[in-house]
């Protein structure tokens, strides 16, 4: 890698040149990754602060003077910076990630005080619809529901017509829809 034409590379970049970057990339990439393994420790770190790095080169090429540095440095201490600034929001990621592990296992998995109403009032709100549907209903649909039993099983426990079950069972959801959507009991 000779100063000149990386210094050759820079200018071009800063005409907007993507032959240029290229060719500074395979050039470049290499000891600049390297730079990058040395700080951050990490390879799809310094993967990430190369991309942004040659991002910035591609941005700021206009800037570099060569009378104040060779290309190599110049490019190496954006590297280094776009490290150190990656390991700072990296740090404070990872202080923020642990304070919200913190407050979730603070946080209690029971309801709250809304849901424990919101439940208590859909539960007395199903409990008066069950009371206005018939007998029949309300039994088979409280055996299905709660206890899982299928409409043959229904049949034999109630000693009724499958039939009969069934249509019990499909009049009394019509019915308690028709109660829970409207809050009337029919």
């Amino acid at each position: 890698m000779n100063p000149e034409q990386l210094a050759d590379l820079l200018a071009r970049c800063a005409l907007h040149d993507q032959a240029a970057l290229r060719r500074l990339y395979e050039l470049a990439s290499a000891k600049l990754f390297g730079v990058a393994m040395r700080i951050l420790r990490r390879r799809d770190w310094a993967e990430d602060v190369l991309q942004e790095s040659f991002v910035a080169v591609w941005n700021h090429a206009q800037r570099y003077d060569v009378n104040k540095s060779a290309p190599m440095t110049w490019m190496s201490s954006i590297v280094r910076n776009r490290s150190l600034d990656w390991l700072r929001r990296s740090r404070e990621e990872t202080v923020s990630e642990e304070r919200e592990r913190m407050f979730e296992e603070i946080a209690d998995e029971a309801p709250g005080p809304d849901m424990l109403l919101q439940r208590s009032t859909d539960a007395s709100a199903l409990a008066e619809c069950l009371r206005g549907l018939s007998h029949g209903e309300r039994q088979s649909l409280t055996l299905a529901y709660y206890f899982g039993m299928s409409h043959l099983e229904l049949a034999n426990h109630l000693r009724e017509p499958l039939g009969t079950v069934k249509t019990w069972i499909r009049r009394g959801l019509d019915r308690l829809r028709g109660c829970m959507s409207s809050g009337l009991i029919s």
